[in-house]
């Protein structure tokens, strides 16, 4: 109980407002009756905000589809486990299982987000949602869209969207769409974007959500530098 208390108390700030609140609110009630979700609110990101617009919008992709799959449950886990450790994870698990079983309207949620989240934050949680979308090794049609619609509701250029969604959705072009370039483009270019990319994707750049999600972070940032190596190799690129 007391590190579910502190989860709260070191985040969840402006998630406990708005649809995002009334969605967690029952369970987080039910489990920390003390504490007046009300008299907690802040106009910045913080690491608890963000993990509570995460699982909200998880729940909203794994029921895409009209199906909740293994795979998925054991892909937010592992997200879980590797970033928060089993106590933590376990409290989060049953938070995410109650959300399941509640409407979600994934438009106004996306609302709240994107009136108090920072860009940076916001490309996190389209990786991860595709990342939760391809835990069965396929992006269902279903998923892929409700992504797209939840990119859009989230001011998400189509740019931005395209290069993450070819981080999972491979196809000739992918190194291209990753660095949000036409295949048309000089090897200057290709440069020029790789600089941009790389500072867009800089793992520093989500350091005020805690350490664990620099680590999603750094992996996006891998990804960069692997699609512009891949075009260095290609073209022969010095």
């Amino acid at each position: 109980m007391a590190k579910f208390s502190k989860w709260i108390g070191g985040g969840l700030g402006w998630a406990f407002g708005g649809p995002i609140g009334g969605l967690l609110g029952f369970f987080i009630g039910s489990v920390v009756d003390s504490m007046s979700i009300s008299t907690v609110q802040t106009q910045a990101t913080q690491p608890g905000d963000f993990t509570a617009s995460l699982i909200v919008l998880a729940a909203a992709i794994m029921k895409a589809d009209g199906k909740v799959m293994k795979s998925e449950l054991e892909y937010v886990k592992a997200f879980f486990l590797q970033n928060f450790g089993m106590a933590d994870t376990a409290v989060k698990l049953k938070i995410l299982q109650d959300v399941l079983n509640k409407d979600i309207d994934v438009s106004a949620v996306c609302e709240q987000i994107k009136n108090y989240m920072d860009f940076p934050s916001r490309l996190q949680l389209i990786h991860f949602l595709f990342g939760l979308a391809n835990a069965d090794g396929n992006i269902d049609v279903r998923e892929e869209k409700l992504i797209h619609d939840i990119s859009n509701y989230l001011d998400i250029p189509a740019g931005d969207y395209n290069s993450i969604k070819a981080m999972f959705v491979a196809d000739t072009e992918q190194y291209y769409k990753i660095l949000e370039i036409d295949k048309s483009a000089s090897d200057e270019d290709i440069k020029k974007a790789y600089r941009k990319m790389a500072l867009k994707y800089h793992p520093d750049k989500v350091t005020h959500l805690g350490e664990q999600y620099q680590k999603a972070a750094h992996e996006k940032f891998q990804q960069v530098n692997s699609a512009y190596n891949a075009l260095k190799k290609e073209r022969g690129i010095k």
